[in-house]
């Protein structure tokens, strides 16, 4: 894990931004000792974000899978 101090991260924060995305954590030190961390925040994605797939079915085929699963 880096660590940087307040200046450094200052003058290069674009690639302290990189160093924590691509390790997942940098720290940080002010000159009176205290130490922060800097971790990238995750992409929050939606639950109906799913891959796609291709399926040889038909839009019909689908309604009529779907209605069949209803009925049960």
């Amino acid at each position: 894990m880096q660590v940087y101090t307040y200046s450094e991260a200052r003058q290069k924060l674009a690639v302290v931004l990189e160093q924590a995305e691509n390790t997942g954590k940098v720290l940080i030190r002010r000159k009176d000792g205290r130490t922060f961390a800097l971790i990238p925040e995750k992409i929050a994605s939606s639950p109906l974000e799913v891959p796609s797939i291709n399926a040889k079915i038909s839009s019909q085929e689908i309604v009529t899978i779907i209605r069949e699963g209803r009925e049960r």
